[in-house]
């Protein structure tokens, strides 16, 4: 007689349950204004915002398997409108926001047709390559970048019409904590229902889902899209925290960093992409004060480590974690 296989035996406790994780996630985050001081809350503010962006690769990478190195591009873009606005005197944070994500997505839109035809390595470069070139671009427009000088200084960014300006790192976090709640929400609940399924169809059989007649390159653009204007809301929020960016915040090191990043959290978690982005920053701001000339060899051995001990990341682990708590209460 075949045994009945645990799975079917399932109850709500001996599932390690994602959404309850995310919960918990979120609740150690929003009480972090109570535990940290100023300076920690900044550099929280800015892990949230490169977190966003990370979430933008992890959606490309591990949703639809296009590696890219160069969502930095359509962050700048978001992170550029956001200063050009508050300049002109909207400083809203919700609109900044909005108009942030439409200009990265429309940027996307207008490469995305020719950037979805490649695959594999020759996407990581061509996405590399629109990244260095806008850059390039930031470096040179200096009447909205400032060149390596920077922006300078500027407006404080509101949370609504009448409000006052979020001049205290308390403010700022809970402005960034709250954005990047709802956006990580969405691109979650994106990604759980039918756009998400298909995308990570084309991903794992696209000569199938292209013989049962998907349109596979429209979905294709709209994930690159999509994903852009998640890197575009990403770098609004760095503009408001920062207050002064320069085109240094989206060049290649942070590409590279963010990539790594979604590799050790786990390229197909959004929880995992969050996670990993803010144990690299931690890393390396710890090795920028202890061993500073040493700082990029302890990122590498990190980053090698989980590669070959964890290849699925960390919340690959946690998940086989949870399977073998899963297995071990089926067989009881």
């Amino acid at each position: 007689m075949t045994r009945p296989s645990p799975l079917k035996n399932l109850t709500p406790g001996r599932l390690l349950d994602a959404r309850l994780f995310s919960v918990v996630v979120v609740i150690v985050l929003a009480c972090m204004p109570f535990v940290l001081d100023a300076y920690t809350l900044m550099s929280l503010s800015e892990v949230l915002a490169l977190g966003l962006l990370a979430v933008s690769v992890a959606i490309l990478a591990g949703n639809a398997g296009l590696p890219s190195l160069g969502q930095v591009a359509p962050y700048a873009v978001g992170m550029y409108t956001t200063v050009v606005l508050i300049r002109a005197g909207l400083t809203v944070g919700p609109l900044l926001v909005l108009a942030s994500a439409a200009a990265a997505a429309i940027f996307c839109l207008v490469l995305g047709p020719a950037v979805v035809r490649t695959r594999g390595v020759v996407f990581l470069m061509l996405t590399l390559a629109i990244g260095e070139l806008t850059y390039e671009v930031m470096q040179r427009w200096t009447s909205v970048s400032g060149g390596t000088d920077g922006t300078g200084r500027y407006d404080a960014t509101r949370f609504f019409f009448g409000s006052d300006p979020m001049v205290d790192p308390e403010s700022m976090y809970w402005y960034c904590f709250g954005v990047a709640v709802v956006v990580v929400g969405i691109v979650a609940a994106l990604t759980a229902a039918t756009p998400g399924r298909l995308i990570r169809g084309i991903r794992d059989n696209e000569a199938r889902m292209r013989a049962d007649g998907h349109r596979v390159g429209i979905y294709l653009v709209g994930v690159y899209v999509g994903a852009g204007a998640v890197a575009g809301i990403g770098g609004s929020l760095m503009a408001s925290s920062q207050r002064m960016v320069f085109p240094a915040d989206a060049n290649f090191t942070i590409s590279a960093l963010v990539l790594m990043a979604v590799v050790i959290g786990g390229a197909s978690s959004l929880n995992g992409a969050v996670f990993g982005i803010g144990l690299v920053l931690m890393i390396r701001d710890w090795a920028s004060t202890s061993v500073a000339e040493h700082g990029p060899l302890v990122l590498g051995l990190l980053f090698i480590a989980v590669v070959y001990l964890l290849p699925d990341g960390f919340a690959g682990a946690m998940r086989r974690v949870g399977l073998m708590r899963l297995k071990r209460g089926g067989a009881t």
